[in-house]
């Protein structure tokens, strides 16, 4: 028989799933994949259960309910003075991978050149390459992520049509310094490129850090198509409720992608979601600053076991470095590893590469209740302890190094 998609074919199950499934054989705490651990606001719950009783059941328009795509033009008046049509410029999709699709679908044409940043979210890379976009990836490295400006540069020509931005950055927890977007509007300015702005934890970020959208910067109001994420910003992620913000002219190209791909969204969801966006800026400050909390938890509970902490200005994740631990093995393997026996899943940060990825950084999500962080530590500090009572028992041979080589052996519970 014919073959199937060659590029989905080709395609793995991609490592969440792998890894929450591993979680679940191995009854281990999931700080792999980024879901909170308890529900988000009870008026908004409650305000999705009582829509479903009033009648309006059936196929919402194809952009988004009237109330919502209202509540999404004033949460970007609110939050960054950006003047959003709430008829023409906001497109609501079945969650903000989807409004990652549309709005690729809506910029590439065969051959067209994408400017990815890398680490990157696992969808950007295969939609570009299903689109016949041409990816040009260009590589943030640890400890601090820093914009590599002439790389950037290079990255782009006349064939360039979008940059695709994600800020705060999913996995490493970066979010874009105003001097850094200045450069990237100047670059896309220069070349007549488009961006597509991934801020899905846009109300995820940690002091002093701050959240700017791009399409804030003189110049960008045309360029940008703006994403956001319900399932992030209320803490509830099954939902799958997103909405893109834009000029007209490009929202209605999304809106025609969006047809192809969902069409709509349940309504009673999206009217929920439009009650959420109203609530006082205290829900806001609140959700960044417990998310905070629980990083800080995490993070000096991960630097105190031996782990090497890198900083997290937003997201769900803490990106943490393994080498001081001395383990045996790859990021892939320790995240395994520590599933099956210390009975803690994490993500391989190599995951989150296209080619020649760094081996040795784990990312741990954060937004979980404090009790399930404090048990995970404590699970990972009793895994650690065997491996650090033999180093400590173990004469030490002169120019012997400190670290330590932790057994490897998969599939062992412990």
């Amino acid at each position: 028989m014919k073959p199937p998609n060659t590029l989905l074919s080709q395609t793995g199950t991609t490592i969440f799933t792998i890894m929450s499934a591993l979680a679940v054989e191995h009854g281990a705490i999931n700080l792999g994949q980024g879901f909170p651990d308890t529900d988000g606001p009870a008026d908004v719950i409650a305000a999705a259960a009582e829509a479903l009783r009033d009648g309006r059941n059936q196929y919402p328009p194809l952009t988004g309910v009237p109330e919502l795509r209202a509540a999404v033009a004033a949460a970007n008046a609110r939050f960054y003075g950006l003047e959003i049509d709430p008829v023409a410029g906001v497109c609501v999709t079945s969650g903000a991978t989807e409004a990652i699709t549309a709005c690729l679908m809506a910029l590439i044409n065969p051959g067209d050149e994408v400017v990815l940043i890398e680490p990157l979210y696992d969808t950007y890379l295969p939609v570009v390459t299903m689109l016949g976009g041409v990816a040009k990836i260009v590589r943030l490295n640890p400890p601090d992520w820093a914009l590599p400006r002439l790389a950037l540069e290079g990255a782009f020509s006349s064939r360039t049509k979008l940059l695709l931005l994600n800020s705060p950055m999913n996995p490493c927890g970066k979010v874009f310094s105003e001097e850094e977007l200045h450069f990237i509007a100047d670059l896309l300015e220069q070349y007549d490129a488009y961006a597509v702005c991934d801020e899905v934890y846009e109300h995820l970020v940690f002091a002093p850090a701050r959240h700017v959208p791009l399409m804030t910067l003189p110049g960008m109001r045309g360029r940008c198509l703006r994403i956001g994420s319900a399932g992030k910003t209320f803490s509830l992620t099954g939902w799958k409720v997103g909405y893109v913000s834009g000029v007209p002219e490009l929202i209605s190209v999304v809106a025609k992608a969006h047809q192809n791909l969902t069409f709509t969204t349940p309504p009673n969801l999206q009217r929920a979601v439009a009650l959420g966006l109203s609530k006082t800026d205290a829900y806001f400050a609140s959700l960044a600053a417990d998310l905070a909390a629980k990083r800080d938890l995490l993070a000096a509970g991960l630097a105190r076991l031996g782990f090497g902490v890198l900083p997290a200005d937003g997201s769900y994740f803490v990106t943490t470095d393994i080498s001081p631990l001395g383990c045996a093995g790859d990021d892939s393997a320790f995240c395994q590893v520590i599933t099956a026996q210390a009975r803690v899943a994490a993500i391989p940060v190599s995951a989150f590469y296209a080619s020649n990825p760094p081996t040795h950084y784990v990312r741990f999500a954060f937004c979980k209740r404090e009790s399930v962080l404090e048990e995970a530590l404590g699970r990972l500090e009793a895994w650690l302890a065997p491996s650090r009572a033999g180093l400590a028992a173990r004469p030490r041979a002169e120019g012997d190094s400190h670290q330590g080589s932790f057994p490897m052996t998969l599939g062992v519970k412990s």
